[in-house]
């Protein structure tokens, strides 16, 4: 069943009768398409003329003649079976039929339409339609989708699914926002030149790409990369979306910076995006080199000097085919650091909903496996069980985060281990030290910040030689339930951010009591938050206390990432440090590897995030050991 817009109820009642109906006023397609998001004639007959430019079973598309309004699209979309059967692409055609807007879920935007038709004439033939070249004749801009993305973050702010956008019906700005822009365009044949891939396609076939003009956060791969910088972060509105082809072509298997040839096509707007539909799929021209590097961040020598990784492994078992895998990239790529933080660990029966909790095979399978890959690096694991389906993720999974870690360079302070429901908090021993009342143990895991997700995992390490330091292993509440960023919500709606931003208050309430106890300790937040650091009021309570370890290393902005979703190369996977490490000398460097969105393909992954790693000093160098070390002559591959 189709969804149309109710617009009086004129537009509700039966057509016969109806003077308009009868005597069809002619109009230009500029007219019906109008200067806002949905037509000025919306329920009324009418005769329009064009060029066919496209074909589908549905109907046709047809472009008129140009205005000089650039916001009046001068394409529109024929749907119909007298359409499919009585017009041919080339043909100048004469429609009679009903000015609708559709749209086929409720936060999708309207697509301006004929449809009820009752006359199609085909007026002459052989003619050939000149695309609007994207970039040439027309640019996307690269500012925020909508104007009412209103607050700091734009896109991003909240709070969101603020204003409808079709309830507004604005007039539209195409020369400042996304959306406008794209929908000024609504059913014209345009052309993308030069196409870059920015992800791998979708299920349907569908591949994000940008074409020959100015984008916003290109990283060195060629994917477009959300940036943290002050000011609005880009939205990327200047990517779109190519679907399949009208002619039963199909699209090629992309990466992220695969070259393509031209795309021709119209512009649609279907399933929560604007949309070219190509008249033929378009070819490769050049693929990315697929071969990843390994860090370069090698261990040190040095016990205060640590390397610290981050690895989502995304629902593993003691059965996941991807373990093999997950311990080569530890192992060959991060170089078997000296502590791992990872997430999504699933219980020792996976899957399977049967009460058990415990993840010892899981964890062993996992480090065994890394022993394997790397010749004989030995990890330690440690994690705190959970209550049963009480953290999210797949049910009867039971994921958590753990600490795996090379007992030859760090120890776990001698304590209890925590469990599901008690709460860890630091203290002050009777020497003086900061400890933590269960190590490890969950922050606080019985606040509603945490139901149905993931609880931290805090930990009080020592070195080898017995300086202390301080890590949360954190994993965030999903994303899920986000609407689409081209959808009716603005701002988007951004799924359980309020959750996140809970979250991220508990962790950092916690950060902050064991630095009131020792305000120069060094502590390490790092996990899955779920959240890009340029959503700053999400997770504005850890950047308040904390700081961004790419930031501090000095990362370029662009290539921050450790994910790729739709048009965006994304850092949802986070390592945050106090201030003791971020102003230590001898710095921090953080380096993304990118095994995962570098792949060839979709299903060539073994997780759809990357890890990352960080190499940082935990306490302070000797007297002349950065001298004598050397930041290069220190490191040795293990």
């Amino acid at each position: 069943m189709r969804n149309y817009a109710i617009l009086g109820v004129a537009y509700a009642l039966s057509l016969v009768g109806n003077a308009s109906a009868l005597n069809p006023k002619q109009v230009e397609v500029t007219e019906v398409q109008g200067h806002s998001f949905q037509s000025p004639l919306a329920g009324q007959v009418v005769e329009v003329s064009g060029i066919v430019t496209a074909k589908d079973r549905y109907g046709v598309w047809i472009q008129g003649d140009r205005s000089d309004d650039i916001r009046a699209s001068s394409g529109l979309r024929i749907y119909g079976s007298l359409a499919v059967k009585l017009a041919n692409v080339g043909s100048r055609i004469s429609v009679t039929g009903r000015v609708t807007e559709y749209r086929h879920d409720g936060n999708d935007l309207y697509l301006t339409e004929l449809d009820q038709l009752s006359a199609v004439e085909t007026q002459s033939t052989n003619h050939v339609v000149e695309p609007l070249v994207l970039g040439v004749n027309r640019t996307p801009p690269r500012s925020r989708l909508s104007s009412f993305d209103v607050g700091p973050d734009g896109w991003l702010s909240l709070p969101n699914n603020v204003t409808m956008l079709e309830s507004v019906n604005p007039a539209l700005r195409p020369e400042e926002f996304g959306l406008d822009f794209w929908e000024s365009l609504e059913g014209q044949l345009v052309t993308v030149p030069l196409p870059t891939a920015v992800n791998f396609p979708d299920r349907f076939g569908s591949v994000w790409v940008y074409g020959d003009w100015p984008v916003d956060g290109q990283n060195e791969r060629g994917g477009l990369t959300i940036l943290t910088n002050p000011g609005v972060p880009p939205a990327h509105s200047e990517a779109i979306l190519i679907g399949r082809a009208l002619d039963g072509t199909r699209n090629p298997k992309t990466m992220m910076g695969t070259k393509l040839s031209n795309i021709t096509g119209v512009m649609t707007y279907q399933y929560g995006n604007y949309y070219v539909l190509p008249l033929t799929a378009p070819e490769v021209l050049e693929v990315p080199a697929t071969d990843v590097l390994p860090s370069t961040l090698n261990s040190s020598i040095h016990p205060c000097q640590l390397r610290i990784g981050d690895y989502n492994v995304e629902n593993m078992s003691p059965r996941s085919r991807h373990i093999s895998r997950i311990a080569t990239h530890i192992a060959d790529y991060l170089h078997t650091p000296d502590i791992m933080f990872v997430q999504e660990i699933q219980d020792d029966s996976g899957p399977r909903d049967n009460g058990v909790v415990s993840a010892n095979k899981t964890l062993a399978a996992l480090v065994d496996a890394i022993k394997k890959a790397s010749g004989g690096v030995a990890y330690d694991f440690v994690n705190v069980e959970p209550e049963d389906n009480k953290d999210g993720g797949i049910p009867g999974g039971n994921i958590r985060v753990a600490y795996l870690w090379r007992p030859e360079r760090v120890s776990l302070v001698p304590g209890t281990i925590g469990n599901a429901t008690i709460a860890t908090r630091p203290l002050i021993a009777k020497n003086g030290y900061v400890e933590l009342s269960y190590n490890p143990g969950r922050i606080d895991p019985l606040h509603s910040a945490w139901e149905e997700t993931r609880k931290p995992l805090a930990a009080a390490w020592q070195t080898a030689a017995g300086e202390r330091f301080y890590t949360i292993n954190v994993h965030f509440s999903s994303k899920r339930d986000s609407s689409s960023a081209q959808g009716d919500a603005r701002p988007p709606v951004n799924g359980h951010a309020e959750h996140r931003q809970s979250q991220a208050n508990v962790t950092a309430t916690f950060v902050r009591s064991l630095l009131d106890f020792a305000p120069d300790a060094s502590v390490i937040v790092g996990g899955d938050m779920n959240e890009y650091l340029a959503a700053r009021a999400v997770l504005r309570p850890l950047s308040s206390v904390l700081h961004d370890a790419n930031e501090v290393a000095g990362v370029p902005l662009q290539e921050r990432y450790t994910y790729a979703y739709d048009q965006h190369a994304q850092e949802i996977d986070h390592v945050l440090v106090s201030n003791a490490i971020a102003e230590r000398e001898g710095g921090v460097e953080v380096e993304h590897v990118h095994v995962n969105t570098w792949a060839e393909s979709y299903g060539g992954r073994a997780s759809d995030h990357d890890p990352t790693i960080v190499r940082l000093w935990v306490c302070d160098p000797e007297a002349g050991a950065m001298g004598e070390l050397g930041v290069d002559r220190s490191q040795i591959v293990l």
